[in-house]
C-alpha cells in the first residue's frame, strides 16, 4: 500500500472509456460517490465508436449532455445513409441506407435523433461533465487485484507513473474495461457466442482532393467493393480527415507490418478510383469484429458493462450503444440500493434486462455487417430474416424481470416492427408537452426518481403517490397531463395522452428513473394508495 490510507468509495469504476465515463455521468447526476480508474494517460484519441443513436442521444439529453455533444460532433451534422460503391468514382452507386432514421419524423417519436460523435470527441465531452459532477476520474491507474465479500470490495489501484499502490473499498464494482476484461476473466466469467468474425486494419489518413469524388451527398460511411480497393471510407471532417476500415487476414499470415504506408496509400488510391491522388496516412490501428456475450453480468458485487460484457460488429452503430445503456440501467439501480430506497436484488434485474438485450443486438448487428457487405465479414449463412429497422432496434427493445410489473409474457425482446405504447418493460412514450410554460418531452422527467404520469380525470393519483412515497421513504414525482388549471403537462394539441401510454383518462403509468415503465394502470382504483405501495416495493425489490 505504500504507506497510504485505504480510500473509500461508494461505487469503484474500472475503465475510463465510453462506458466507463457515461456511468460516471449517469451515477454522478444522480448524486453518488464514486471513483474511476483508468490506465491510458487520456482519453481515445483515435476516431471510432461514432454513431450515437436516438435512444442514448436521449440518455444524454436528460443527462444535460445533449448540446454539449452536439456542439462537439457539429462538423458530421450534415452526413446521413451507408452507402455502396465499386470505386467512389466509378459507376456502381447504391445507397444501402439512404436515411438512417428510415424516413420516420422522428420528433414524433423522440426528443433527440442520432448523431455522429467520433469517440475521440465525444469522451473529452464526457470527463469535463463527469468531473464538474464531482467525479474522481483517475487516468495512468491500473487495478492490480481485488476482493469482495458480503460487504463491498477491496482492490488495489496502482499509478502507473510513480509505481505507487493504493487500497480502494467500494460498496460496488463496475468493470468497463473492454473486451480482454481482466475483470472479468479474474472472476471466471465465461463468453458464449461464435466469437472473432473478421479483422479490419483502421487507417487514418489526410487527402485535400478525397472531397471533391464523394459527391453531393454526404455519406455516414461508403463501403467499397473494389478488390483492390476494398474497405469502409468514413469522413473525419468532410475536408481532408478520413479513415478507412481494410480487410486483414491474420489467419493468411498477414501482419500489421504488411499494412505500409505505400501498400495503404495505394489501396485508397484504388478505392477513390483516382490513382494521383494525394494520400498522408497518419495512423493505423488493428480491430477484431466478434460477437460474444458473458455467461454472467455480475458476480456479488461487481458487475460487468459496455465491450466486457458483450461484443458485436460495429455494424449498426450497436456495440457502444448497448453499452452506454447498460450502464444507465445499472446506474439508477446502484444509486437506489445505495440510498436504501431498493433491495440489494433489484442488482440482480441488471443482467435479466441487459444480456438478453445484447445477445438480440448482437444478432442484428450481424444481419446488418451481412446487409452492408463489410470488408471482410463472409457470414456462412448471409442474410438471416430479422426484419427489424434501425429505429425499432434502438428504441424498442423490452426488459422483463422483477423491476417490471406486469411484463406482456412470451414476447420478443426486438418487436419486429415499430411499437411503444407504453407497455410494461418498454421504453416510456415521449410526448411534447408544456411545463411551467416551457416545451419539454416527458421523456426529460425520467432520470433522478419514479415518475407517475396520470390523464385529465387521475387527481385521485396524486394523493396515491403522496401516501405511497412517504410510507416508503421513496422519492415519486407525479405529474397530471391535461388542460386544466390543476394539470402540471399541458401536451401539444391533436395529441391523446391516454391512447399513447395504452391507459384512460384515469388510469396511470408508473414509469423507472431510467424512462422505461415499470406499471400500468389501465383506469381508476379503490385504494389506490395500498396498491401503488405494493407495486412500488415489488419493482424495488424489497421485502
Amino acid at each position: 500500500m505504500s504507506g497510504h490510507e485505504a480510500e473509500s468509495v461508494p461505487v469503484l469504476i474500472v475503465g475510463g472509456s465510453l462506458v466507463g465515463l457515461s456511468t460516471s455521468v449517469f451515477l454522478g447526476r444522480l448524486g453518488i460517490e464514486h471513483m474511476v480508474v483508468e490506465r491510458h494517460a487520456g482519453t481515445s484519441t483515435h476516431p471510432r465508436g461514432r454513431g450515437n443513436n436516438v435512444r442514448t442521444m436521449e440518455i444524454y439529453r436528460t443527462a444535460g449532455l445533449e448540446s454539449r455533444i452536439r456542439k462537439a460532433a457539429g462538423i458530421l451534422a450534415g452526413n446521413d445513409g451507408i452507402l455502396q460503391v465499386d470505386t467512389l468514382t466509378g459507376t456502381q452507386r447504391r445507397w444501402i441506407i439512404g436515411d438512417i432514421s428510415g424516413g420516420m419524423d422522428i420528433s414524433r417519436v423522440s426528443s433527440s435523433d442520432w448523431c455522429l460523435c467520433s469517440q475521440n470527441d465525444l469522451e473529452p465531452v464526457l470527463l469535463d461533465y463527469a468531473r464538474e459532477q464531482g467525479a474522481d476520474i483517475r487516468f495512468g491507474s491500473e487495478l492490480l487485484s481485488f476482493t469482495q465479500d458480503g460487504e463491498g470490495v477491496r482492490a488495489q489501484v496502482r499509478d502507473r507513473d510513480t509505481g505507487e499502490t493504493r487500497t480502494v473499498t467500494a460498496g460496488f464494482l463496475v468493470a468497463a474495461d473492454g473486451p480482454r476484461s481482466p475483470v472479468r476473466e479474474r472472476l471466471g466469467i465465461g463468453q458464449s457466442g461464435p466469437g472473432e468474425l473478421f479483422h479490419n486494419v483502421s487507417v487514418t489518413f489526410r487527402s485535400r482532393t478525397l472531397r471533391h469524388h464523394v459527391g453531393e451527398k454526404r455519406f455516414v460511411v461508403c463501403y467499397v467493393t473494389n478488390p483492390q480497393g476494398e474497405g469502409a471510407l468514413l469522413p473525419v471532417d468532410n475536408e481532408e480527415r478520413w479513415v478507412i476500415h481494410v480487410p486483414w487476414y491474420p489467419d493468411r499470415g498477414e501482419t500489421l507490418e504488411d499494412f505500409s504506408d505505400e501498400r495503404l496509400a495505394a489501396h485508397i488510391r484504388a478505392a477513390v478510383g483516382v490513382f494521383d491522388i494525394d494520400v498522408e496516412i497518419t495512423g493505423r490501428a488493428p480491430w477484431h469484429a466478434s460477437k460474444r456475450v458473458a455467461d454472467s453480468y455480475a458476480q456479488g458485487r461487481v458487475f460487468l458493462a459496455g465491450d466486457s460484457a458483450h461484443e458485436m460488429p460495429p455494424t449498426g452503430a450497436f456495440g457502444s450503444n448497448t453499452g452506454i445503456q447498460d450502464a444507465h440501467n445499472l446506474a439508477w439501480k446502484l444509486a437506489a440500493v445505495l440510498r436504501g430506497h431498493a433491495g440489494l436484488p433489484l442488482l440482480g434485474t441488471y443482467e435479466r434486462e441487459r444480456r438478453p438485450v445484447a445477445l438480440a443486438t448482437g444478432t442484428r448487428a450481424c444481419v446488418q455487417a451481412a446487409d452492408e457487405q463489410h470488408p471482410g465479414f463472409s457470414p456462412a449463412a448471409g442474410r438471416n430474416d430479422d426484419p427489424a429497422d434501425l429505429m425499432t432496434v434502438a428504441l424498442c427493445y423490452r426488459y422483463a424481470s422483477d423491476a417490471v410489473l406486469d411484463a406482456p409474457a412470451e414476447r420478443p425482446i426486438v418487436p419486429e416492427s415499430f411499437q411503444l405504447g407504453g407497455e410494461p418493460g418498454s421504453r416510456a412514450p415521449h410526448m411534447w408537452v408544456a411545463r411551467q410554460g416551457r416545451r419539454i418531452s416527458t421523456l426529460d422527467l425520467y432520470e433522478r426518481s419514479f415518475v407517475l404520469l396520470a390523464g385529465s380525470r387521475g387527481q385521485a393519483w396524486r394523493n396515491a403517490v403522496e401516501k405511497a412515497s412517504l410510507k416508503l421513504g421513496v422519492p415519486v414525482e407525479v405529474y397530471l397531463v391535461g388542460t386544466g388549471p390543476d394539470h402540471d403537462l399541458v401536451p401539444d394539441p391533436d395529441t391523446d395522452w391516454a391512447e399513447l401510454h395504452g391507459t384512460a383518462e384515469d388510469g396511470a403509468v408508473l414509469v423507472r428513473p431510467d424512462g422505461f415503465v415499470a406499471w400500468r394502470a389501465a383506469a381508476a382504483m379503490p385504494d389506490a394508495d395500498r396498491v401503488l405501495t405494493n407495486v412500488l416495493q415489488t419493482v424495488l425489490c424489497r421485502d
